[in-house]
C-alpha cells in the first residue's frame, strides 16, 4: 500500500478484551454518557474495574436510576448504598444533571466532584475527554453509550475519535465507545492487528466478559475520508480495496470462526466496530 501520509513503521497491537477484562496495564478511564444505559450487566462489569468513573452531565442520571434500581436487590441491608455510588466526576454545563442525581451525588456516602464547565462551544463529552486527559495522562478512554439515540449525537462522538487520537501511535492513549451491541475504535493510518479472540483468557468475576465476547459482524468504515484497505482473518478479505462513502464499503463483514486476530492495513484513519455477543442468544 502507498501514501504520502506518514504511517507508524510498526504494527499495533489490539486487546480489547484483555482491557474489559482488567489486565494489569490494560487500565482505563470510564467516561458515561448521556444516554440509557441498555446492558446493565456489561456496565457493571466496565464499572467495577475502571480506574476512574466520570460522568459528561446528565449521563449521572442514567447512573443514578440504575443505583435506585440496585437498591431493590438488597432492600434488606440498610448499610448498601447502592452498587453505582462511587462515581467520581460529574463533569458539563450542567443543563441535564437533575437536582435529585445531584443531592445523592454529593452526599455521603457517595464522594463525586462535580465540575461546571460553562463553554458553549464545546460538548459535554469534549469536556469529560480533556478532564479524563489531563488527569490521567496517555490514560485509554472506555465509553459507555456510544453511538447510540440522536443521529448528529452519534456523529458528534465518531468525531471525538478523530478529534482526540491525533497521535499515528495513541501517545495520549486509545478511545473506544463501547454500547450494549458492539465495540467501535479508531484505527490509525498504518497496521494493526485486532485480537478478537482470547482463548486463553483469565476471566474473574465477571458478569457479562470472558475471552470471546464478539459475534460474528464486523465493519471498517472511512468516516473522515476515502482510503485503501487490505484485510485478513474476515470472511470477504480485500486486499488493495478503495472505500469511501458513496462508493463501496466493509460493512456487515464477518470474522471466520477460526479467527483469533483480525489484521487491516489502512492507507488512512478508519473506524472499526465489532459486535457484541448477545446475552441470550450468545451469537
Amino acid at each position: 500500500m502507498s501514501s504520502t501520509e506518514e504511517r507508524p513503521s510498526t504494527c499495533i497491537e489490539w486487546h480489547p478484551i484483555r482491557q474489559l477484562l482488567h489486565y494489569p496495564g490494560y487500565d482505563f478511564a470510564l467516561i458515561i454518557l448521556n444516554q440509557p444505559i441498555k446492558d446493565e450487566e456489561l456496565f457493571r462489569d466496565l464499572w467495577s474495574i475502571a480506574e476512574t468513573r466520570v460522568a459528561a452531565d446528565g449521563g449521572a442520571n442514567e447512573i443514578y436510576h440504575l443505583n435506585k434500581k440496585s437498591l431493590s436487590r438488597k432492600r434488606h441491608d440498610p448499610s448498601f448504598a447502592g452498587d453505582y455510588v462511587n462515581l467520581n466526576t460529574i463533569i458539563g454545563d450542567l443543563d441535564s444533571l437533575s437536582d435529585e442525581s445531584r443531592r445523592f451525588f454529593t452526599t455521603k456516602p457517595a464522594n463525586c466532584t462535580i465540575i461546571h464547565d460553562a463553554d458553549q462551544y464545546s460538548t459535554d463529552f469534549t469536556k469529560a475527554v480533556r478532564f479524563v486527559r489531563k488527569e490521567s495522562r496517555g490514560r485509554d478512554i472506555m465509553c459507555m453509550g456510544g453511538l447510540g439515540g440522536r443521529v448528529d449525537q452519534g456523529l458528534s462522538q465518531l468525531h471525538h475519535l478523530y478529534l482526540f487520537q491525533k497521535s499515528p501511535t495513541y501517545a495520549d492513549g486509545k478511545m473506544f465507545f463501547l454500547s450494549g451491541e458492539s465495540l467501535s475504535f479508531l484505527l490509525k493510518a498504518g497496521k494493526h492487528r485486532i485480537h478478537v479472540r482470547e482463548p486463553n483468557a483469565t476471566v474473574g468475576n465477571f458478569v457479562r466478559m470472558d475471552g470471546d465476547p464478539f459475534a460474528k459482524y464486523v465493519g471498517i468504515i472511512p468516516v473522515k475520508e476515502p482510503s485503501v484497505i487490505t484485510t485478513k482473518g474476515l470472511e470477504w478479505d480485500v486486499e488493495n480495496w478503495p472505500t469511501e462513502f458513496g462508493g463501496q464499503m466493509s460493512t456487515s463483514n464477518h470474522v471466520l470462526p477460526e479467527t483469533t486476530v483480525v489484521e487491516v492495513e489502512t492507507t488512512k484513519d478508519v473506524l472499526f466496530t465489532i459486535a457484541l455477543k448477545r446475552v441470550a442468544e450468545g451469537t
